[in-house]
């Protein structure tokens, strides 16, 4: 696969500013339920950082779809290692940053994006062969964000539990969330101003936050995203865990915009 080329530097931080006027106007005249061409562009955005250990076989996955409209772009940001040489061939459009940053990654990203659906996908995050076709078939303009169910790999058991009440939360909307995969148009990700490049952590929950004062959050349970467990096998399951609970209680009740991840690779 042929892929065109961008470079960007420092100084090309992207960012998704909309005045609060032109939000406010585009969530009253959002198409809620808009009849749409049956097959929308799907824009699959992969952000890669020091990633060529993963990134081959998320390409591969993505490569082997079923659904054909679709075009794959991944955002090497600050790597030093060969991961855009795993990504050059295997994308539509390969998008050089110099510094590492998930959130501002997404968002050049998605200003690159062609297609009206815009899918976030983890480099350790493999779709399964129907996952666009499905999310196609089912994710409709009555629809803001939504995520696929997640399965760990390996499949350890405490990994399958951990997954099990991931996506119990995710199906029934208990905690809107995401398992490597994040759905949503492409007008709706540019009217709520993107990702929030402020955010280490969390960022997904914020803008999912955001996207659904425009619609409903979506759980697809028919197909599934295999999600690399790393943090867990290097960290330990207790520290992985008591992190992400840790996260999500000081988020109730305070700026997590301080918190920063720990690189795992």
């Amino acid at each position: 696969m042929d892929a065109t080329e961008e470079t960007q530097g420092i100084s090309s931080r992207v960012k998704f500013v909309v005045p609060m006027n032109v939000e406010t106007l585009h969530r009253r005249r959002r198409p809620a339920k808009r009849k749409l061409k049956t097959s929308p562009m799907i824009s699959v955005i992969i952000p890669a950082h020091n990633e060529e250990a993963y990134l081959r076989r998320t390409l591969n996955a993505v490569e082997r779809q079923n659904y054909r409209r679709n075009e794959i772009i991944v955002v090497a940001n600050g790597c030093s290692d060969g991961t855009p040489s795993v990504a050059r061939d295997h994308c539509d459009n390969l998008i050089l940053m110099a510094e590492k940053g998930l959130s501002r990654a997404r968002n050049m990203g998605a200003r690159a994006a062609r297609g009206e659906v815009l899918i976030f996908l983890d480099a350790d995050t493999v779709l399964e062969w129907d996952a666009l076709e499905s999310v196609a078939r089912q994710f409709t303009r009555q629809h803001a964000a939504g995520t696929l169910k997640g399965k760990p790999e390996p499949e350890r058991w405490i990994y399958r539990l951990i997954y099990f009440l991931k996506n119990f939360e995710h199906r029934w909307s208990l905690h809107p969330g995401s398992s490597g995969v994040i759905i949503c148009w492409k007008d709706d990700f540019a009217a709520m101003g993107g990702f929030d490049e402020r955010l280490e952590v969390m960022e997904n929950s914020d803008l999912i936050r955001k996207l659904k004062t425009l619609g409903q959050y979506l759980y697809i349970g028919d197909t599934a995203a295999i999600t690399s467990m790393r943090r867990y096998e290097k960290g330990g399951t207790v520290r992985g865990c008591a992190l992400w609970f840790k996260l999500w209680v000081q988020s109730l009740f305070s700026s997590v915009r301080h918190e920063r991840y720990e690189t795992v690779r």
